[in-house]
């Protein structure tokens, strides 16, 4: 995860006939639209989503001093023993790093001393990268609950997971404050563009979905409508760097170092939760060439745009 944002009270307004709570976590724009409630139940969900993203932020960015995190990455190797929420997220990684053949990996972030995507034309040296790779690597990890055990000079960063979990948890927790009201209702949690919706809305209308910097699917995306479940996204439209008319994305391949060649600008994935939207899309964008290939395979519906 990033930074924790400076924190400012949640705003609420009305809009288009239904009530967006707004507020920053995880260095994004963070909205919770609801359609069915009052105003008074719309500032408490907003409230609890706030509190919940904040708290998922705060446990789990690398950034955070003393956190769970921050434990791992100081332990010198040594055996850390994690609470059960922390658990199920390595659980979950190390699901990850299996299925995607080891592109995916919690231990890479550390890449991030060698790479700097600003959008210039500054590559890192190949020794840099190479010095990192002995650092990298799930399969290096002893991990069998609650201990984790890192060699010393590695490190965990989570943040390729904890915005989609952020997002799930967060409608569930927003759902059980309704309870069961009887009446129909329709919420959508928007962190930075990864986002669920409860179901459709009260008329039986989904939420519309855009899809940032989408040039290749702008019709495709305009017909984005949600009336169930959840969208992620993973691209490099702000996060690159280009040299001599060769473009580098910010998804590195762990086992190089390396960002992936022929990666698509951005992949949208919809599935049932954005958790496993999230973990397909990241997959796709580790695929490369074969993006498109590999979604086809999953079901689903997706949206890729390449140059």
């Amino acid at each position: 995860m990033t930074a924790p944002c400076s924190r400012t009270l949640p705003s609420l307004d009305w809009q288009d006939g239904y009530w967006v709570g707004r507020f920053q976590a995880m260095a994004s724009p963070c909205e919770i639209l609801m359609d069915g409630v009052d105003e008074p139940v719309a500032r408490t969900l907003t409230d609890i989503a706030a509190k919940e993203a904040w708290r998922i932020e705060q446990k789990f960015s690398r950034y955070v001093a003393g956190n769970i995190i921050d434990r791992i990455n100081r332990g010198g190797g040594q055996p850390v023993a994690v609470d059960e929420e922390t658990a199920r997220l390595l659980d979950y990684a190390e699901q990850c790093f299996s299925l995607s053949d080891g592109r995916f990996d919690v231990t890479s972030g550390i890449l991030r001393q060698a790479w700097r995507f600003d959008g210039s034309d500054r590559l890192p040296e190949a020794e840099a990268v190479a010095r990192l790779l002995p650092r990298i690597g799930w399969q290096r990890v002893e991990w069998r609950a609650p201990w984790l055990q890192m060699p010393e000079g590695m490190e965990l960063d989570l943040g390729g997971v904890g915005k989609e979990y952020a997002v799930d948890r967060t409608l569930i927790l927003l759902q059980q404050a309704i309870g069961e009201t009887g009446a129909p209702y329709s919420l959508l949690v928007n962190f930075g563009g990864d986002l669920v919706c409860s179901g459709p809305r009260p008329d039986g209308s989904g939420w519309r979905i855009g899809i940032e910097n989408a040039r290749a699917i702008a019709q495709a995306a305009d017909a984005i409508v949600l009336k169930q479940g959840a969208l992620a996204t993973s691209g490099d439209s702000r996060r690159f760097l280009l040299r001599d008319g060769v473009r580098y994305g910010h998804i590195l391949d762990p086992r190089t170092g390396w960002p992936v060649p022929n990666a698509p600008y951005s992949v949208s994935v919809a599935q049932p939760t954005c958790t496993l939207a999230g973990m397909l899309a990241t997959f796709a964008m580790l695929q490369g060439d074969e993006a498109e290939t590999f979604l086809a395979s999953q079901g689903g519906r997706y949206w890729v745009q390449r140059a």
